[in-house]
């Protein structure tokens, strides 16, 4: 078992913990609700409760919210914080109050060493400067038809092929990891233009792009799990002395810059040497002549981050709902066959049913399942939870959509229906559906995410019949940023013959 996930017995924490948090804040609040209707063990506030569920982190936090009047908790340690599942409170954090709630020192220092000063984790004029530009790349209509053409090439060039390679013989599939390799191929050539070619095995190229494929996966684990501890300081100390976890993510960093800076500097002189336009984001980082190395280098990190493993979460959790549901498949099999030959974005766009399917999917499943951020002065949400000041305020996605306050009885079935209004698409608030974000930070890429699903899907189900081989296990929670399923997904792969 890692020493990072289960670094130390429970009552060896609990002591070094007291050591450390004797003068710990001692401010006089009442939340309406906290875990076990207590404040915790003396000093060590929810440490033990942390430790034993902390395996089963997004369970465990869902019993807790659903039992809440509030639908929203307060934990004291190993992080004094709260968390909500509340619609409003969550409008309030990220729309209504949002200046009051950034990024926050604790979360941008525990990522600065693998994501630096990035859209993801930076804060004020920064993110704002970063932000601006994004999101005019992000609206213009040549990087959608990019978007678009890119999708279509690596369907028919790398995944057709590939999953017609194991219909033949009959071999086990596994699709998370299949997805997870697409996405990594289509998120780079979107933003730095360059073929990692991950799902081509006799590539020359393959090598060196995939060790820095396996390298980014790693390096986000291990960052991610620093948020794990029982005991938040014990990753600065393992860093201090470069040991454990602390010393592979070291190398791992260095690996994944290394490659990300050696992109940054060929597509400067690849910019120099032709009149060619460019249409990847970094081109158009670059042309603007306003920005760093170190900063292209963040830039590149940051967007991969976002677009590769939340992109190939969608899609497992999707087929993997599918698996269990006949009937939506059929659905879907049937809106595909409306939609005769070349799939371009006007013919995406009018699946609606695939569209309130994959949106029903990230609804249970979301890409990313909780979300958090520091709190910058002493604060009272709606629900008359009181926020202190640098205490972690955190929303919980995974457990909105089991909420029947919010979604009704049926909160946890699948249902596509629930996202149509007379056969046509209704979107609802993003406060209430979060699964890419809300506010001033809601996600730049969703629209592109929709595309590259939806090219997938109709791609797959219209060729492929998949068979999950283990129908019944469910789906956990590794250590990564994102919802990842622990064992992938294992299906046997057949030729439609209809």
């Amino acid at each position: 078992m890692d020493c990072y996930q289960w670094f130390s017995p429970i009552f060896l924490s609990a002591f070094i913990y007291a050591l450390l948090c004797f003068k710990s804040n001692k401010r006089k609040t009442s939340p309406p609700f906290e875990p076990n209707s207590d404040h915790g063990f003396p000093i060590i506030g929810h440490i033990p409760q942390f430790i034993i569920n902390r395996h089963r982190f997004l369970d465990w936090t869902t019993e807790l919210l659903a039992a809440s009047p509030t639908n929203t908790i307060t934990i004291h340690r190993p992080i004094q914080g709260v968390i909500t599942a509340n619609p409003t409170n969550i409008e309030y954090i990220l729309k209504i109050n949002c200046h009051n709630y950034p990024k926050g020192s604790f979360i941008t220092s525990t990522l600065w060493d693998f994501l630096g000063g990035g859209i993801f984790n930076s804060d004020d004029e920064q993110w704002k400067a970063q932000r601006k530009a994004a999101s005019f790349e992000f609206n213009t209509k040549s990087l959608r038809a990019f978007v678009v053409d890119h999708v279509k090439h690596e369907i028919s060039a790398r995944l057709i092929p590939l999953f017609k390679n194991y219909a033949s013989t009959g071999e086990i599939l596994d699709l998370q990891d299949v997805f997870e390799r697409f996405s990594m191929d289509s998120v780079c050539r979107l933003v730095f233009g360059e073929d990692t070619a991950c799902l081509e095995g006799d590539s020359d190229v393959l090598y060196y792009s995939s060790s820095f494929a396996d390298a980014f996966k790693e390096a986000e684990d291990l960052s991610a799990g620093r948020f794990h501890y029982a005991l938040p300081s014990l990753w600065k100390l393992k860093k201090l002395f470069d040991i454990g976890s602390e010393h592979r993510l070291r190398c791992l960093i260095e690996r994944v810059h290394a490659y990300a800076m050696d992109i940054v500097r060929l597509k400067k002189k690849k910019i120099e040497d032709s009149s060619a336009h460019e249409f990847d984001l970094l081109s158009r980082f670059i042309a603007s002549g306003q920005y760093s190395d170190a900063y292209l280098r963040d830039v590149i990190v940051n967007f991969i981050l976002a677009g590769r493993e939340t992109t190939s979460s969608a899609m497992t959790w999707f087929f993997w709902l599918l698996s269990q549901r006949p009937d939506v498949k059929q659905k879907v099999l049937d809106e595909i066959s409306l939609f005769k030959g070349d799939l371009g974005f006007q013919e995406l766009r009018g699946m609606n049913y695939l569209h309130a399917a994959i949106t029903e999917a990230m609804r249970l499943y979301p890409p990313v399942p909780v979300n958090s951020m520091m709190c910058r002065k002493d604060d009272m949400l709606p629900d008359g939870t009181f926020v202190g000041n640098q205490w972690l305020m955190s929303y919980n996605a995974y457990a909105m959509a089991r909420m029947e306050t919010i979604w009704g009885k049926d909160c946890t079935e699948y249902k596509p229906e629930r996202w149509l209004a007379d056969g046509v698409y209704r979107s609802e608030s993003p406060f209430k559906f979060s699964a890419f974000h809300a506010g001033p930070r809601i996600c730049l890429g969703k629209e592109m995410a929709y595309i590259q699903i939806k090219s997938v899907v109709a791609c797959i189900l219209g060729s492929f019949e998949l068979e999950v081989v283990e129908k019944n296990r469910r789906p956990e929670m590794g250590l990564s940023l994102t919802l990842r399923m622990k064992h992938g997904l294992a299906v046997r792969v057949g030729l439609r013959q209809d």
